[in-house]
């Protein structure tokens, strides 16, 4: 699977505390197909054969949380299932059929499959969270806007942290809504997943600004 960035900081400029990510977008200049293979040949490739030879082959999603540093990539975390809200843009662009994937590795088949295909545009994903939120926050808040958003050309909300009380969406949690937007480039993926975010509204909605801009100063010279 491609790469995706997340942003783990509450507040733009990647200030405050930390959440379980604010946003996320795909592809990422930072991960050019040298790092890319490097990681695969360092850090993906040694952890399968490792599980493998302690009787423990794995089968599902293998996800490396990577910190890329001046002084090469770290392995931060793994998670056995995709990341959120990197899962977002990365579904965005895929356009193989997902469910045939995952049956393909449950199965031990995968080598069968066809090459995966992928949209060639950025996705951008933008998470609206509760007043409060990574502390307290208040839940029940009817959200106001999701028609409006998802007639947006280019657009999918993703729901989080919601509930539903008979015809009406509420927020049910901290991170509520991945608001999730494609463009021909990442800047044109970012302004429509804001004109997407300003659409939806609950009493204490807020987001970082800034989700994607890093991208910018990545891009290679």
């Amino acid at each position: 699977l491609p790469p995706a960035q997340d942003h783990k900081p509450a507040l733009d400029g990647d200030q405050g505390p930390n959440t379980g990510g604010m946003g996320a977008y795909s592809p990422t200049p930072v991960v050019d197909d040298k790092l890319l293979s490097w990681v695969e040949e360092h850090v993906l490739v040694p952890t399968v054969h490792a599980m493998k030879r302690s009787r423990n082959p794995f089968r599902g999603v293998l996800y490396a949380g990577l910190m890329i540093t001046r002084h090469g990539s770290k392995v931060l975390e793994y998670n056995v299932r995709f990341g959120d809200p990197e899962c977002q843009p990365l579904l965005m662009r895929l356009q193989s059929d997902l469910v045939e994937v995952l049956n393909a590795t449950v199965d031990g088949r995968l080598e069968h499959l066809e090459p995966l295909k992928w949209d060639p545009r950025p996705a951008v994903c933008v998470v609206m969270a509760s007043e409060g939120y990574p502390g307290s926050y208040e839940t029940g808040h009817p959200i106001s806007g999701l028609d409006e958003a998802a007639a947006l050309p280019d657009v999918k909300v993703f729901h989080a942290g919601t509930r539903l009380r008979e015809d009406q969406v509420l927020t049910q949690g901290g991170r509520v809504l991945g608001v999730t937007a494609m463009g021909e480039t990442i800047s044109l993926a970012k302004e429509q997943a804001y004109r997407a975010v300003q659409s939806i509204n609950w009493p204490g909605a807020w987001y970082r600004s800034d989700i994607s801009d890093k991208a910018q100063a990545e891009q290679p010279a």
